[in-house]
């Protein structure tokens, strides 16, 4: 988690909403890496855990993240939940949630949705406290 807070207070360079992700390989080496860069590229897709998966596909090859934790400081939205579920993501762990686009248990459950063909295991709430507040500085930040 301390890699994805690395990659989220990165992305204040580019007034990027504070998002970090870190994408696993099976025996624990860094294979994607990713922030969100939605205002620095104008891609309504630049999410953190879209440009960490596109980064860790590229370099293992395919794209089923088979076996792969993606390792993220927010939960993830309905559009980054759905990617993970359709990369085959082994292993979600976020830090805070995000109780107004949370797609992993706050607004919705994609991850679980028994429908999906894929259900990636979910660990939440790791480093939340610390996730949450560089979040919460760059808002206050903005509202100044």
């Amino acid at each position: 988690m301390l890699l994805a807070l690395t990659e989220a207070r990165a992305a204040l360079a580019t007034d990027d909403v504070p998002v970090g992700a870190v994408v696993l390989a099976p025996d624990g080496s860094v294979v994607g890496r990713g922030r969100n860069d939605r205002e620095a590229t104008h891609d309504p897709t630049g999410h953190a855990e879209v440009v960490a998966m596109r980064k860790a596909a590229t370099r293992l090859g395919g794209w089923r993240l088979d076996g792969c934790t993606l390792v993220v400081t927010l939960e993830p939205c309905t559009m980054c939940a759905g990617a993970l579920v359709l990369a085959r993501v082994r292993r979600l762990v976020f830090g805070a949630y995000d109780p107004k686009a949370g797609a992993v248990g706050s607004l919705w459950d994609v991850v679980r949705d028994r429908r999906l063909n894929h259900r990636p295991e979910v660990v939440a709430g790791v480093r939340a406290q610390e996730c949450g507040r560089v979040l919460l500085d760059f808002f206050d930040d903005h509202r100044s």
